[in-house]
């Protein structure tokens, strides 16, 4: 998973990073509110981790401005030296989904990183998972629609997942290829775009198979569940 840690402190930054390196995540650190918060207007996440002081700005008003609509869904850990009853409490109303006071243990940083992880974004280890039409089989690779088989690549597979457990989020570019490549430097930035219209027409996605894919200019893609319009009265 690709994780945003924000906080001024050098060294915990150091020993996230790695924690969440060893964890298998991709941890990326910011050190002050408005630079991760200008970042996010061309960048996507699935956590965030947010000290409450920062240095232009409080990680309530981050917290704040993520769940007014810059990211309104995305999990969001807060870490702080404060540790008053009120502290936890307000942290939670405003939109922040758990809450550890430092000093951090890195283990139960990661354990507690995993939990929110595991609910926001349902996991694909060896277990069928339907959306709609179309089933997945993580132990086989393979990608069925209406019972039929879909001859996949892998990294068309690894997308295709990627892209349906995160049904109707927006997703940046790098987002897209740092989960499902790895070492963005060695993927022409063409090969996502290719992949993704390889997948727009061999899984269907259209309004008629629940599922259609767009392209947002600057940002990345978004995969969108609609409804199907039913046929009129009297249509054949």
């Amino acid at each position: 998973m690709r994780i945003a840690a924000l906080d001024d402190d050098p060294i915990l930054m150091e020993l996230i990073q790695a924690s969440a390196q060893h964890a298998g995540h991709v941890c990326h650190p910011f050190h002050d509110g408005a630079g991760f918060l200008k970042t996010l207007r061309t960048e996507t996440f699935d956590l965030l981790i947010v000290d409450w002081h920062l240095p232009d700005m409080s990680g309530m008003e981050v917290v704040r401005t993520l769940r007014a609509g810059l990211a309104p869904q995305m999990p969001i850990l807060f870490v702080t030296r404060r540790n008053a009853e009120q502290d936890v409490v307000e942290a939670l109303s405003c939109g922040a989904d758990d809450f550890m006071t430092k000093p951090i243990r890195m283990a139960e940083l990661m354990a507690r990183t995993g939990a929110l992880l595991r609910r926001a974004y349902p996991s694909a280890a060896a277990r069928t998972l339907d959306f709609g039409r179309y089933r997945f089989e993580p132990k086989t690779r393979t990608v069925h629609k209406d019972g039929v088989a879909i001859d996949l690549k892998n990294k068309e597979y690894d997308l295709a997942l990627f892209m349906f457990q995160k049904a109707g989020r927006l997703l940046s570019r790098e987002h897209m290829r740092e989960s499902v490549w790895g070492d963005v430097q060695d993927v022409p930035s063409r090969s996502l775009d290719t992949h993704v219209s390889r997948l727009r027409s061999k899984l269907a996605l259209s309004p008629e198979n629940g599922y259609v894919v767009s392209a947002v200019y600057g940002m990345g893609y978004r995969l969108d569940v609609v409804s199907a319009t039913p046929p009129s009265a009297g249509s054949t």
